[in-house]
């Protein structure tokens, strides 16, 4: 049984409710979010598909800025709301229970984050909650990408963590959509195996030379390499 608690140096989130747990995919990427924007001019961030609140909460550690996550599944936005409650960073942390083509603001935002839903086609589970947090039942590439066009400014940026067999078709509703890659990392679980995630950085504008990376999670020895130790120090126990 999943633990029903992860815990943090500076907070806890707690899961029980949720379908989708913390995973050491998602740290990694709420970690290089952080590490990558904490030195930009970001006042306002969007995390769509919020989940447990995760990668708000390891953003809020990094970046001072207000946070808007948005949650459609009721018992993960209630999740997401206590543990925003009892982070150091409640007083900027806000989570909106609707679907984000619904979401609808009255700002612009410098960065989007999101860890959208990987399966579109695959074998589907019974518990319709699962289904929600891992297919795209109801938000599709498209939709999201929509959503992220409409709702950030016109020099911010976006992240996306995808399953790296998504890969093509994600690329394809980007291209559709004239969003413009500038950072994309293929992350493997260690040395020893292929790519199992694609983390994208993008704009609606480009001004940057594409650059790719790829980084590992663990060694030959089955350590945590270097480059994950460092992006996850202030965040792991």
């Amino acid at each position: 049984m999943p633990n029903t608690f992860f815990r943090f140096r500076q907070f806890t989130v707690h899961q029980e409710k949720t379908a989708m747990k913390v995973c050491t995919d998602a740290c990694l990427f709420g970690a290089l979010v952080a590490d990558r924007f904490q030195h930009e001019n970001v006042g306002r961030v969007l995390d769509i598909g919020a989940g447990t609140g995760l990668l708000s909460l390891m953003v809020a550690q990094k970046i001072s800025c207000e946070i808007d996550a948005v949650e459609i599944d009721e018992n993960a936005y209630e999740q997401a709301s206590e543990n925003f409650s009892a982070s150091p960073w409640s007083a900027r942390l806000h989570v909106h229970h609707q679907a984000i083509q619904d979401f609808d603001p009255p700002v612009k935002y410098d960065l989007v984050i999101s860890n959208p839903p990987f399966y579109e086609r695959d074998l589907r589970s019974p518990d319709e909650q699962r289904n929600v947090a891992l297919h795209g039942t109801r938000l599709g590439f498209d939709d999201l990408l929509q959503s992220v066009k409409r709702l950030l400014s016109d020099d911010g940026s976006a992240a996306f963590l995808v399953p790296y067999e998504r890969e093509n078709a994600f690329e394809e509703a980007m291209l559709k959509n004239e969003i413009s890659v500038w950072q994309k990392v293929l992350v493997r679980q260690s040395v020893n195996h292929h790519f199992f995630r694609v983390i994208y950085l993008v704009k609606k504008r480009m001004n940057e030379m594409l650059t790719y990376e790829e980084m590992a999670i663990k060694d030959v020895s089955n350590r945590y390499t270097g480059e994950f130790n460092r992006l996850l120090n202030d965040y792991y126990l």
